[in-house]
């Protein structure tokens, strides 16, 4: 029997649900995902899952939920609140890190149509964007906050899908890390670098 079977018991059904649907996921991708797969997986019927999720949509803002929580605290992690580009630098690469350990989850938490009348997935959501925006406001004072947040986040989060495609180099953990610190570096680290008024140099008397 599967680990979501045999874990679970009465009262535990929806933590159950869960469990079969990321092991599927990790097997199959979200093709396979579907309330029945998942009570298959569990070792219910194939209308327990309905006590807790109305359909697929459902089971998979659940799962994207779980899956957004799991980020926050990834990338708190490594800084709970960054307060300079090389601190932002480091939680892109996390970022992007999280990406590729999980792709059939990040793929599901992006990828997959939202639900907006999930309001556990929008709180999750909600929660990653704050933290996003508290970054931005920590490395970039007196910035707008939105405005910039929604740069770092397409910045980043275009990196995650370029490495999971294929496009970039994800040969090791320093290839990936090289790159996407490269990349954050360069739009907001150099640029500040060379508007910076240069130094006067002095000579001996």
């Amino acid at each position: 029997m599967s680990q979501a079977g045999s874990t679970y018991h009465h009262g535990d059904l929806r933590a159950a649900c869960l469990r079969a649907a990321r092991e599927l996921l990790e097997e199959d991708g979200s093709a396979g995902l579907s309330l029945r797969a998942v009570a298959r997986r569990a070792g219910v019927s194939a209308t327990a899952p309905y006590r807790h999720y109305a359909d697929r949509d459902a089971l998979v803002s659940a799962v994207a939920a779980r899956g957004y929580r799991e980020l926050a605290e990834y990338l708190g992690a490594v800084h709970p609140s960054a307060t300079t580009p090389d601190e932002l630098a480091a939680v892109a690469v996390a970022y992007v890190r999280f990406a590729l350990e999980r792709p059939a989850l990040f793929r599901v938490m992006f990828a997959e149509p939202r639900d907006p009348d999930s309001e556990e997935r929008v709180a999750a959501t909600a929660a990653i964007s704050e933290y996003v925006r508290g970054v931005v406001r920590g490395a970039f004072p007196g910035a707008d906050a939105d405005a910039l947040s929604v740069t770092v986040w397409a910045l980043v989060h275009g990196l995650a899908f370029l490495h999971l495609d294929g496009k970039l180099d994800t040969s090791t953990p320093e290839a990936v890390a090289d790159q996407v610190r490269s990349a954050v570096r360069a739009l907001f680290v150099a640029p500040v670098a060379a508007t910076a008024p240069a130094a006067v140099a002095v000579r001996p008397e």
